[in-house]
């Protein structure tokens, strides 16, 4: 248990405030806009391109876990049969991620979501919730559930609520800063400074 006040983190550590929402029944589908993106399912992703797409699009907020992890690790997750793994792409190129995980009966994990900085502001991002969603419960689901942190965008967490989940849990994630191990580049997450 925390105990209320501040506490000391070693320099080279990085603190993040994790909050995990859910949906337990499907939600109608918010308005969305057109636009000249494209989801396309990928079934055995290049694991160096997932590992691209996911520098592109999480670098600013220092996504670093899926960096981490070794090669075996990462094709367990993201070609695990029980995983769905999509890449939003506007002509041709990779522009965003949604990956939904079913390994746990009767549930959906929303682990990785996210358009590139080019379609923030678009309706990219509606558009991708709208499928993401519409891909859940395709299953026999009892809840969709995903976590934010403030490591990520600002915007994040309010988008997801907006998107009709609900937080019902709030934890401390401390981990090493990925930026000093080399799992990030030095300038990731500006508002956050190094500390060595």
């Amino acid at each position: 248990m925390l105990e209320d006040g501040y506490h000391d983190v070693p320099a080279h550590k990085i603190v993040a405030i994790v909050t995990s929402l859910q949906i337990v029944e499907q939600p109608k589908r918010r308005a969305e806009v057109a636009g000249p993106w494209e989801l396309v399912r990928q079934e055995k992703l290049a694991l160096d391109a997932y590992r691209a797409l996911y520098r592109k699009l999480g670098a600013e907020w220092l996504w670093f876990s899926r960096l981490a992890m070794s090669d075996d690790e990462l094709a367990s997750n993201i070609h695990a049969p029980q995983v769905e793994l999509y890449v939003l792409e506007v002509g041709g190129v990779s522009e965003g991620l949604l990956e939904l995980d079913f390994r746990k009966d009767g549930e959906c994990e929303l682990v990785f979501f996210g358009v590139s900085a080019a379609l923030i502001g678009t309706g990219a991002g509606r558009w991708l919730m709208n499928r993401a969603i519409e891909n859940a419960w395709r299953h026999p689901i009892r809840r969709f559930w995903l976590h934010t942190c403030t490591l990520d965008s600002p915007q994040a967490l309010p988008f997801y609520i907006r998107s009709g989940f609900l937080p019902y849990e709030r934890r401390v994630e401390v981990a090493d800063d990925p930026r000093l191990s080399g799992h990030a580049p030095r300038e990731a997450a500006p508002s956050l400074p190094i500390i060595e």
